[in-house]
This record gives structure tokens, sequence and C-alpha cells, in this order.
């Protein structure tokens, strides 16, 4: 299952990301859900918000944290998770709003995670295609989700690209071996800025080859 967005759905997600981070910053308050919001974005989707500053000469990772699973409608998961990466992310101290002049929001809006099936666990690599997919892992307690935009990024094959994921969930890199081990695949469109408060451009991660 695809999602399709246009330009115009997902200019009004970027910027309601970006409302929202103002709004929490300022209010201390999650913002309301806006009453102009587009039908089609009422639908229940997943989604994770990316924030990178462009304040040095490379781009550097500022917050991300997103809802894997379509549990809330698209545009109330956008602001969940906007707040949440600006503020929460254990990795980062909070944006402030000064910083916001100089982070470029990216939106990863998922399809539904699939159960990857495989007579052999060692077949798991030949059901995955990078920069289409990105990955799940499932472990008891243990859970770990990277985007397909990672393993593109980082250069990583299919074996590293499940490797690094048992790692996100707390795992040995060889979990994915063993036969307890759930690996899902997932897709995404993209929206972000091509600049801070700029141009949206969409990338349908589906799609590629």
């Amino acid at each position: 299952m695809t999602f399709q967005l246009s330009i115009e759905q997902g200019t009004f997600l970027v910027k309601l990301a970006r409302k929202a981070v103002i709004t929490y910053l300022e209010s201390g308050k999650i913002m309301d859900l806006p009453k102009d919001v587009p039908p089609g974005l009422m639908e229940r989707c997943g989604v994770f918000v990316t924030l990178n500053s462009t304040a040095s000469e490379e781009k550097e990772l500022r917050g991300c944290i997103g809802l894997p699973y379509p549990t809330e409608s698209l545009a109330k998961a956008v602001i969940e998770a906007a707040t949440s990466s600006a503020t929460q992310d254990p990795r980062f101290y909070p944006v402030s709003l000064e910083e916001l002049d100089s982070i470029v929001f990216e939106l990863s809006i998922l399809t539904s995670p699939q159960l990857i099936k495989a007579e052999k666990t060692t077949d798991y690599p030949s059901k995955i295609k990078i920069k289409r997919d990105g990955l799940i892992v499932e472990r008891g307690y243990c859970k770990g989700l990277l985007l397909p935009q990672v393993p593109v990024e980082w250069k990583w094959n299919e074996e590293e690209f499940l490797c690094q994921c048992c790692v996100k969930a707390g795992l040995s890199p060889d979990s994915w071996l063993l036969k307890e081990t759930r690996i899902y695949t997932f897709s995404c469109v993209v929206a972000q800025e091509l600049q801070p408060n700029g141009d949206i451009v969409i990338t349908d991660m589906c799609q590629e080859p």
C-alpha cells in the first residue's frame, strides 16, 4: 500500500509541523488540530518527523521521533511527532525558538509495516530493497526502526541494514538470524524543506527500485 501525497498536502503538513513546534516552544502546550485540515490528511498514518540543523557546513541531525503505526490521523500524528522530535529526543537537548531559522523539517509518511516471510532467516537480505524499504526489528520487548533514507545515507548493504536495525533495537547485530526475531518492512513518502522555511519537495520512496 502506498500513500499518495500532493505538493499542496506536503506543504501543509511541513508547515503544520513547524507551527506545532513554535506553538509548544512559545506556550508549553500541544497545538490543537486546525479546522482547515484537508480531508485526505485525516486518514490514519504512521509518520516520523526529522529535524536537521543547517547551522554548520554539513547538515546535522537535531531530532527524530515518530509514530510508526497508523494509530492517529496523519495531521494529528504530525503535530505529536514534530513536538516530540524538537523537545523529547533523548539524544539531544530541546530545540530553542532561535534555532528554528536554521532547522530543516523532514516528514516521512509511512506505509503499514509488513512482516517479512522467509523459509530461512538467511533469506531476509534478498527480501529487502535499499532505498525503498525501511525496517522494524522486534524480538521480545526489544524493538528498533530505521527509515529507508538511513542505509542510503550510510551506504549500507542489506545485511548491514539488518544488523544496524538490530543494534537500534538494543540487540546484538546478528539477532536477525534468530528464528524468534520478527522483521518488518515499510516504505514512505518524504516531504521536506529545501531550506529552513523554504520550498517543499516530495520524494516517493515507495517507487524507488
